[in-house]
């Protein structure tokens, strides 16, 4: 008889490490909405349904996790 597979975690926990690590470097990201929207700033704060994206020449936003696409380091400003 085989053996069950174990289920992969539904989590990592590697991305509140990887927030944390964004937040005290104060790096620029880029944040692509679940509507392609895109969104430039920095993460100044974060919980578990939503971050607080500060921008520079535009209002902070709180942006709700569940409407993230995805997000990345922003090239543009990769020295800032």
């Amino acid at each position: 008889m085989a053996k069950a597979k174990t289920l992969a975690p539904d989590s990592t926990s590697a991305e509140p490490v990887y927030l944390k690590q964004l937040i005290e470097a104060s790096t620029p990201v880029v944040v692509k909405l679940q509507n392609n929207s895109l969104l430039r700033g920095t993460i100044e704060y974060y919980d578990r349904h939503l971050i607080r994206l500060t921008r520079k020449d535009a209002p902070n936003l709180f942006v709700y996790k569940h409407e993230i696409k995805y997000l990345y380091e922003d090239p543009k400003h990769k020295d800032a």
